[in-house]
């Protein structure tokens, strides 16, 4: 395609393709502006690339996203002077709770649950990319091969051990979004009120508190992981001081919190929710990655 016309039209085409360029970079990266960022190149190789030539577009964009994602990992990757710690903690998507439609939630191409982009996060880059191409948007791996540089065999050989890793890590959880609501509300009741007991009996006895407050936090906001629902009810009156400030909000298509109160520390909670009780509660708290999502403009519907 040549000119203004035929730019024009590639750029609509893109456009359909959009939403599940972003989904994929999301699950690839764990951070909305990251994946903005991924699917923003793409569109600059496409218009690098002879158009006409492409049999499969939304394959071949695709692919170009994974294999952008990839080379971003594995720089990442090898930044790092240590492991992933434990306490790491994805960048949410965070929507207000006043705008949920059930129904229209489960078609939101960026409703992937936190839990899941944490496992995720242990991945090998190669890994990652083989899981989430293959498992959740089911591209071939005769298509995903190149783009690792392997065979296809070894590609779903990759695959099947992220499989493994994914499905023994990432809980179980309700799908409910009324049944997650009134177990949160319960949550933010016995916060507010000091309730020692009432905190414990809505969290599971092996709950899991996930805390990322940054590489800098120091003191009682450093981040940490936490176990068990006594202690994690401990943790949570510690800061119950911020609670009246909480407000519900959908975190990646489940219900959560978002904390911003006026002039403090921010943070967003995502939890999962089995059989009644919190399982698993994740909290970012990172004052420099909550500022890129516009906390405020979210909780102030």
């Amino acid at each position: 395609m040549t000119g203004a016309n035929g730019q024009e039209a590639l750029a609509r085409r893109f456009e359909e393709h959009r939403g599940r360029l972003r989904a994929v970079a999301y699950r690839m990266l764990g951070s909305p502006a990251e994946a903005e960022d991924a699917v923003q190149e793409t569109w600059l190789k496409l218009t690098r690339t002879d158009a006409d030539a492409i049999e499969n577009l939304g394959g071949w964009l695709t692919t170009v996203t994974g294999r952008v994602c990839l080379d971003l990992l594995r720089t990442r990757a090898t930044r790092r002077e240590q492991p992933m710690e434990e306490t790491f903690v994805p960048d949410p998507v965070v929507r207000p709770l006043t705008r949920v439609d059930p129904e229209e939630e489960v078609l939101q191409a960026d409703s992937v649950g936190v839990a899941l982009l944490v496992v995720l996060e242990t991945l090998a880059p190669d890994e990652r990319l083989a899981f989430v191409l293959h498992d959740l948007f089911a591209i071939p791996f005769d298509e995903i091969a190149p783009v690792v540089r392997r065979t296809s065999a070894a590609t779903r050989q990759l695959a099947s051990r992220a499989r493994r890793r994914v499905q023994g890590a990432t809980p179980s959880s309700e799908a409910d979004l009324g049944r997650q609501k009134e177990v949160l509300e319960a949550f933010l009741a016995a916060s507010r009120g000091g309730d020692f007991e009432a905190l414990v009996a809505v969290l599971h006895p092996d709950v899991v508190l996930r805390v990322d407050a940054g590489a800098l936090a120091r003191g009682a906001a450093a981040s940490k992981v936490v176990h068990g629902a006594r202690t994690v009810a401990a943790q949570a009156l510690t800061f119950s001081r911020f609670a009246g400030t909480a407000r519900l909000v959908l975190v990646n298509g489940a219900i959560g919190l978002a904390n911003v109160p006026a002039g403090g520390p921010a943070s967003v909670m995502a939890v999962t929710v089995a059989d009644g009780r919190i399982t698993h509660m994740y909290i970012l708290s990172d004052p420099d990655r909550l500022e890129r999502l516009d906390l405020a403009a979210v909780t102030a519907e």
